[in-house]
Protein backbone atom coordinates (compact mmCIF):
# COMPACT_ATOMS: atom_id res chain seq x y z
CA UNK A 1 0.00 0.00 0.00
CA UNK A 2 1.52 2.93 -0.90
CA UNK A 3 1.44 5.83 1.64
CA UNK A 4 2.77 9.83 1.75
CA UNK A 5 4.31 10.84 4.95
CA UNK A 6 3.94 14.99 5.31
CA UNK A 7 6.30 16.80 7.41
CA UNK A 8 6.73 20.12 8.53
CA UNK A 9 9.90 21.53 10.32
CA UNK A 10 10.81 24.72 12.36
CA UNK A 11 14.69 25.11 12.58
CA UNK A 12 15.14 21.83 14.12
CA UNK A 13 19.06 20.29 14.30
CA UNK A 14 20.46 18.57 11.66
CA UNK A 15 20.21 15.36 13.88
CA UNK A 16 16.54 16.12 14.81
CA UNK A 17 15.62 15.68 10.98
CA UNK A 18 18.56 12.74 10.52
CA UNK A 19 17.23 10.62 13.54
CA UNK A 20 13.15 11.40 11.92
CA UNK A 21 14.39 9.94 8.43
CA UNK A 22 16.17 6.79 9.81
CA UNK A 23 13.08 5.96 11.62
CA UNK A 24 10.80 6.51 8.40
CA UNK A 25 13.45 4.45 6.54
CA UNK A 26 13.39 1.92 8.66
CA UNK A 27 9.50 1.21 9.03
CA UNK A 28 8.49 -2.33 8.44
CA UNK A 29 5.78 -0.48 5.81
CA UNK A 30 8.64 1.60 3.91
CA UNK A 31 6.71 4.90 3.08
CA UNK A 32 6.32 5.60 -1.03
CA UNK A 33 7.25 8.93 -0.23
CA UNK A 34 8.43 11.42 2.34
CA UNK A 35 7.21 15.20 1.91
CA UNK A 36 9.30 17.76 4.26
CA UNK A 37 8.32 21.04 3.82
CA UNK A 38 10.53 23.48 5.58
CA UNK A 39 8.82 26.75 6.98
CA UNK A 40 11.98 28.92 6.19
CA UNK A 41 11.60 28.05 2.29
CA UNK A 42 7.83 29.53 2.29
CA UNK A 43 8.22 32.84 3.66
CA UNK A 44 8.64 31.14 7.34
CA UNK A 45 4.79 29.55 7.12
CA UNK A 46 2.38 27.80 9.91
CA UNK A 47 2.67 24.03 10.94
CA UNK A 48 -0.84 24.21 8.88
CA UNK A 49 0.34 25.46 5.27
CA UNK A 50 3.48 23.42 5.43
CA UNK A 51 1.38 20.50 6.43
CA UNK A 52 -1.34 21.58 3.40
CA UNK A 53 1.27 22.45 0.87
CA UNK A 54 3.22 18.51 1.66
CA UNK A 55 -0.44 16.92 1.27
CA UNK A 56 -0.79 18.94 -2.00
CA UNK A 57 2.20 17.99 -3.41
CA UNK A 58 1.50 14.06 -2.58
CA UNK A 59 0.83 11.71 -5.28
CA UNK A 60 -0.30 8.85 -3.04
CA UNK A 61 -4.13 9.01 -1.84
CA UNK A 62 -3.05 7.36 2.14
CA UNK A 63 -1.16 10.31 3.96
CA UNK A 64 0.69 9.72 7.17
CA UNK A 65 1.38 13.20 9.27
CA UNK A 66 3.82 13.07 12.17
CA UNK A 67 6.33 15.99 13.40
CA UNK A 68 9.80 16.75 13.36
CA UNK A 69 10.67 16.29 17.05
CA UNK A 70 9.03 12.88 17.17
CA UNK A 71 10.42 9.39 16.31
CA UNK A 72 8.20 7.09 15.14
CA UNK A 73 8.64 3.05 16.16
CA UNK A 74 9.59 0.61 13.57
CA UNK A 75 6.12 -0.55 13.25
CA UNK A 76 4.00 2.67 13.31
CA UNK A 77 3.53 3.27 9.43
CA UNK A 78 2.39 -0.50 9.37
CA UNK A 79 -0.24 -0.11 11.89
CA UNK A 80 -1.29 3.12 11.41
CA UNK A 81 -2.48 3.23 7.86
CA UNK A 82 -3.79 -0.73 7.64
CA UNK A 83 -7.54 0.53 8.66
CA UNK A 84 -7.05 3.26 5.43
CA UNK A 85 -6.04 0.01 2.97
CA UNK A 86 -9.35 -1.65 1.01
CA UNK A 87 -7.48 -4.98 1.22
CA UNK A 88 -6.63 -5.35 4.38
CA UNK A 89 -8.61 -7.37 7.11
CA UNK A 90 -8.23 -4.41 9.60
CA UNK A 91 -9.96 -2.14 6.89
CA UNK A 92 -13.24 -0.50 8.37
CA UNK A 93 -13.91 2.75 6.17
CA UNK A 94 -12.11 4.63 8.59
CA UNK A 95 -11.25 8.30 7.09
CA UNK A 96 -8.94 9.55 9.49
CA UNK A 97 -7.02 7.22 11.97
CA UNK A 98 -5.31 8.39 15.32
CA UNK A 99 -1.85 7.40 15.86
CA UNK A 100 -0.59 7.57 19.75
CA UNK A 101 2.49 8.85 21.26
CA UNK A 102 4.71 8.20 24.38
CA UNK A 103 6.21 10.79 26.54
CA UNK A 104 10.06 10.46 26.55
CA UNK A 105 11.09 11.31 30.22
CA UNK A 106 14.47 10.94 31.40
CA UNK A 107 13.87 12.25 34.69
CA UNK A 108 11.41 13.34 37.54
CA UNK A 109 10.84 17.07 36.02
CA UNK A 110 10.21 15.42 32.74
CA UNK A 111 7.95 13.03 34.01
CA UNK A 112 6.53 15.85 35.97
CA UNK A 113 5.79 17.57 33.19
CA UNK A 114 4.14 14.90 31.34
CA UNK A 115 0.92 15.10 32.94
CA UNK A 116 0.45 18.76 32.04
CA UNK A 117 1.84 18.56 28.41
CA UNK A 118 -0.02 15.58 26.92
CA UNK A 119 -1.90 12.33 26.94
CA UNK A 120 -0.42 9.23 28.86
CA UNK A 121 -0.80 5.99 27.41
CA UNK A 122 -2.71 4.70 29.79
CA UNK A 123 -5.12 7.67 29.56
CA UNK A 124 -5.70 6.63 25.51
CA UNK A 125 -9.02 5.17 24.46
CA UNK A 126 -11.84 5.55 21.71
CA UNK A 127 -12.36 8.82 22.51
CA UNK A 128 -9.13 9.90 21.85
CA UNK A 129 -8.86 12.74 18.65
CA UNK A 130 -5.92 12.65 16.93
CA UNK A 131 -3.17 14.64 17.36
CA UNK A 132 -0.66 16.17 14.66
CA UNK A 133 2.13 14.12 16.19
CA UNK A 134 0.92 10.09 14.77
CA UNK A 135 -2.20 10.40 12.39
CA UNK A 136 -3.18 9.12 9.03
CA UNK A 137 -5.79 10.32 6.70
CA UNK A 138 -7.15 9.82 2.68
CA UNK A 139 -6.43 12.79 0.25
CA UNK A 140 -9.97 12.98 -0.36
CA UNK A 141 -11.31 13.36 3.44
CA UNK A 142 -8.48 16.00 3.98
CA UNK A 143 -9.64 17.80 1.15
CA UNK A 144 -13.31 17.94 1.86
CA UNK A 145 -12.41 19.26 5.64
CA UNK A 146 -10.67 21.96 3.93
CA UNK A 147 -7.12 21.24 4.79
CA UNK A 148 -5.61 22.11 7.96
CA UNK A 149 -6.38 25.84 9.30
CA UNK A 150 -3.62 28.22 7.91
CA UNK A 151 -5.28 31.39 9.85
CA UNK A 152 -3.62 29.42 13.03
CA UNK A 153 0.10 29.93 14.33
CA UNK A 154 1.85 26.75 15.35
CA UNK A 155 -0.77 25.70 18.14
CA UNK A 156 -3.97 23.74 18.34
CA UNK A 157 -4.25 23.62 14.75
CA UNK A 158 -4.70 19.85 14.78
CA UNK A 159 -7.74 20.50 17.14
CA UNK A 160 -9.54 22.69 14.68
CA UNK A 161 -8.50 20.09 11.87
CA UNK A 162 -10.65 17.70 13.94
CA UNK A 163 -13.09 19.26 14.30
CA UNK A 164 -13.62 19.86 10.81
CA UNK A 165 -13.21 16.73 10.41
CA UNK A 166 -15.90 15.73 12.76
CA UNK A 167 -18.12 18.58 10.87
CA UNK A 168 -17.84 16.82 7.45
CA UNK A 169 -18.65 12.95 9.14
CA UNK A 170 -15.03 11.77 8.91
CA UNK A 171 -15.03 8.30 10.22
CA UNK A 172 -12.33 8.03 13.41
CA UNK A 173 -10.57 5.70 14.67
CA UNK A 174 -7.87 5.07 17.25
CA UNK A 175 -4.83 2.88 16.97
CA UNK A 176 -3.14 3.00 20.11
CA UNK A 177 -0.45 0.75 19.30
CA UNK A 178 1.18 2.73 16.40
CA UNK A 179 3.35 4.94 18.40
CA UNK A 180 6.05 7.72 17.89
CA UNK A 181 8.23 9.04 20.69
CA UNK A 182 8.31 12.58 21.80
CA UNK A 183 11.08 14.47 23.63
CA UNK A 184 9.62 16.98 25.82
CA UNK A 185 10.94 20.23 27.25
CA UNK A 186 14.09 19.68 29.19
CA UNK A 187 13.81 22.51 31.75
CA UNK A 188 11.16 24.58 33.38
CA UNK A 189 11.64 27.92 30.64
CA UNK A 190 10.74 24.96 27.85
CA UNK A 191 8.33 23.67 29.69
CA UNK A 192 6.30 27.35 30.74
CA UNK A 193 6.54 28.09 26.67
CA UNK A 194 4.73 25.62 25.83
CA UNK A 195 2.06 25.90 27.91
CA UNK A 196 2.15 29.35 27.18
CA UNK A 197 1.51 28.61 23.35
CA UNK A 198 -0.72 25.23 23.79
CA UNK A 199 -3.21 28.48 26.02
CA UNK A 200 -2.33 31.27 23.43
CA UNK A 201 -3.44 28.64 20.32
CA UNK A 202 -6.59 27.17 22.58
CA UNK A 203 -8.14 30.94 22.38
CA UNK A 204 -6.95 31.83 18.91
CA UNK A 205 -8.98 28.35 18.01
CA UNK A 206 -12.35 29.50 19.27
CA UNK A 207 -13.26 26.22 20.23
CA UNK A 208 -15.57 26.62 23.33
CA UNK A 209 -17.22 23.50 23.01
CA UNK A 210 -15.24 20.37 21.78
CA UNK A 211 -18.07 18.04 20.27
CA UNK A 212 -16.24 15.18 21.93
CA UNK A 213 -14.18 16.76 24.60
CA UNK A 214 -17.47 18.71 26.06
CA UNK A 215 -16.36 19.78 29.08
CA UNK A 216 -12.50 18.92 28.97
CA UNK A 217 -12.90 21.11 25.94
CA UNK A 218 -9.33 23.31 26.63
CA UNK A 219 -10.80 26.61 26.53
CA UNK A 220 -13.66 25.66 28.86
CA UNK A 221 -10.47 24.08 31.45
CA UNK A 222 -8.54 27.49 31.44
CA UNK A 223 -11.88 29.34 32.45
CA UNK A 224 -11.22 27.24 35.66
CA UNK A 225 -8.00 28.68 36.28
CA UNK A 226 -9.55 31.60 35.98
CA UNK A 227 -12.09 31.29 38.65
CA UNK A 228 -9.82 29.23 40.99
CA UNK A 229 -7.57 32.15 41.43
CA UNK A 230 -10.87 34.53 41.55
CA UNK A 231 -11.68 32.09 44.35
CA UNK A 232 -8.39 32.40 46.27
CA UNK A 233 -8.46 36.35 45.89
CA UNK A 234 -12.30 36.28 47.73
CA UNK A 235 -11.43 33.64 50.26
CA UNK A 236 -8.43 36.43 50.78
CA UNK A 237 -10.62 39.32 50.71
CA UNK A 238 -13.70 37.56 53.02
CA UNK A 239 -12.10 35.68 55.55
CA UNK A 240 -8.15 36.01 56.35
CA UNK A 241 -4.93 35.19 54.94
CA UNK A 242 -4.99 32.10 57.43
CA UNK A 243 -8.08 30.51 55.54
CA UNK A 244 -6.06 31.04 52.16
CA UNK A 245 -2.98 29.68 53.39
CA UNK A 246 -5.06 26.13 54.08
CA UNK A 247 -7.04 26.51 50.64
CA UNK A 248 -3.28 27.10 49.43
CA UNK A 249 -2.22 23.95 51.09
CA UNK A 250 -4.26 22.24 49.95
CA UNK A 251 -3.78 22.96 46.49
CA UNK A 252 -0.48 22.49 46.43
CA UNK A 253 -0.68 19.10 48.13
CA UNK A 254 -3.27 18.05 45.13
CA UNK A 255 -0.59 19.22 42.62
CA UNK A 256 2.28 17.38 44.54
CA UNK A 257 0.23 14.35 44.21
CA UNK A 258 -0.48 14.23 40.40
CA UNK A 259 3.45 15.44 39.43
CA UNK A 260 5.66 14.57 42.61
CA UNK A 261 8.30 16.94 43.63
CA UNK A 262 8.07 19.06 40.73
CA UNK A 263 3.87 19.03 41.59
CA UNK A 264 4.09 22.47 43.26
CA UNK A 265 5.85 24.60 40.93
CA UNK A 266 4.72 22.96 37.86
CA UNK A 267 1.20 23.88 38.81
CA UNK A 268 1.53 27.38 39.69
CA UNK A 269 3.71 28.02 36.35
CA UNK A 270 1.46 26.35 34.19
CA UNK A 271 -1.24 28.27 36.31
CA UNK A 272 0.27 31.67 35.38
CA UNK A 273 1.50 30.43 31.89
CA UNK A 274 -2.07 29.22 30.74
CA UNK A 275 -3.58 32.72 32.49
CA UNK A 276 -1.29 35.08 30.35
CA UNK A 277 -1.00 32.97 26.90
CA UNK A 278 -4.92 32.21 27.25
CA UNK A 279 -5.31 35.98 27.29
CA UNK A 280 -2.69 37.09 25.03
CA UNK A 281 -4.90 35.08 22.53
CA UNK A 282 -8.56 36.64 23.12
CA UNK A 283 -6.98 40.09 22.50
CA UNK A 284 -4.90 39.07 19.69
CA UNK A 285 -8.42 37.56 17.89
CA UNK A 286 -9.91 40.36 18.91
CA UNK A 287 -7.70 42.87 17.50
CA UNK A 288 -8.18 40.82 14.23
CA UNK A 289 -11.78 41.20 14.19
CA UNK A 290 -11.83 44.93 14.22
Amino acid sequence: MKTSVCITTFDEKEETIKSLLHALNDQTLKPDEIIIIDAKDYDNCSRSKGRNIAIKKAKNEIIAITDAGCIPHRDWLEKLVKNLDPSSQSYDEAGVVAGSYEMITNNNFQKAESVFLGTLQKDINDDFMPSARSMALTKSVWKKAGGFPEELENTAEDTVFDVRLLNVGAKFTVVKDAVVDWSLPENLFGFIKSIYNYAKGDAESGIWWHPTKRLKTHNLKILTIFARYLAFFLIYSIFDYRILGLVLVVYMLFANSKAKYWGIILQFTSDIAGIIGFSHGILQTSFKRT
